[in-house]
């Protein structure tokens, strides 16, 4: 059996360690940019809140990181003071174009702050679980070594561990040569560009494999508009999507999906159902711009049911 984490008895307190960013997304039809909230702590926690978890954000902001944010951020019931705000620096921002298909689209990064460090706040914080959120390479082993000692269960998203930027600010996908902050992880999620870029591996299945073989139990691969994959226990799963009537916009799927993932899998339930849960909560995501429309609790279990009970029929 699956053995991670402990029983919880409240919900589950996760913090969520990784860049804020300031993201302009450039959608089919429209010839300005939305400029909204954006980085994978954002998207992570605010689904971390809606299925009733506690979720703390250790981050760095530079000085034109939006008071509005803190604001929304705040509003929701997210813990901020393992945030630090550094007054001659920028916030992390990345410019997001997508093709008229939304299956496509081009990175660039335009600003980027310094590397994360844990300020009296952050170390003092408490909780069951943390998720490494990485964007821009921000993060040091020695960081998530540190918040490790402290929990159970560690998540951890390599996305910002295999990205490199050029003089323009374009993202350069290339496997990191220190991949040590696997060997801490419990839980893995990343994209199928990611994983076969971080292992060398051609394969989904040998890039699967090479994960677990640091000791990491569960695998999880996103897929976009075809599901993903979940692996653990030497058995593989094919998660299936969400069908949602209408797409608009799907940066952030994949860290909605791990964030609603961690924290049912925090609440001991069969990690299988956790996916289909993951996939709902996504499945609402892209129904919007931006990481702050997820509907409600009531509608991603409706959908997760959904997924469930589809599945078993088949």
């Amino acid at each position: 059996m699956v053995s991670v984490h402990r029983m919880m008895i409240g919900n589950p307190n996760i913090i969520v360690v990784g860049h804020l960013s300031i993201d302009n997304i450039f959608l089919p039809g429209k010839s300005s940019p939305i400029v909204v909230l954006g980085g994978s702590v954002a998207y992570v926690s605010l689904a971390v809140k809606r299925l009733g978890g506690y979720a703390s954000i250790v981050s760095k902001i530079g000085r034109d990181f939006p008071e509005a944010c803190i604001w929304l951020l705040r509003n929701e019931g997210i813990n901020l003071s393992g945030i630090v705000k550094v007054k001659h620096e920028l916030t992390t921002s990345f410019e997001l174009k997508y093709s008229e298909d939304l299956m496509r689209r081009t990175l660039k990064l335009k600003n980027r702050a310094s590397q994360i460090e844990l300020n009296d706040s952050a170390k003092s914080l408490q909780a069951d679980a943390v998720h490494v959120a990485s964007i821009d390479d921000e993060i040091t082993y020695e960081t998530v070594e540190n918040l490790k000692s402290r929990v159970d269960t560690l998540s951890l998203d390599p996305q910002g561990l295999v990205r490199s930027f050029d003089k323009y600010g374009s993202v350069i996908n290339c496997p990191p040569t220190d991949k040590r902050m696997l060997s801490l992880a419990n839980i893995y999620k990343s994209s199928l560009d990611e994983i076969q870029t971080l292992t060398s591996k051609s394969t989904v299945n040998s890039a699967i494999a090479a994960i677990h073989d640091f000791g990491v139990e569960v695998v999880i691969v996103t897929l976009g508009s075809r599901g993903a994959l979940l692996s653990f226990e030497n058995t593989q799963h094919r998660i299936p999507p969400f069908t949602t009537a209408k797409v608009v916009d799907p940066t952030g799927a994949g860290d909605v999906f791990v964030g609603a993932f961690l924290t049912e899998f925090l609440l001991k339930k069969d990690p299988l159902w956790c996916a289909y849960v993951a996939s709902a909560t996504a499945s609402l995501v892209v129904e919007s711009a931006g990481p702050m429309f997820l509907g409600t609790k009531e509608e991603i279990y409706r959908r997760a049911n959904f997924l469930y009970e589809k599945e078993i029929k088949s």
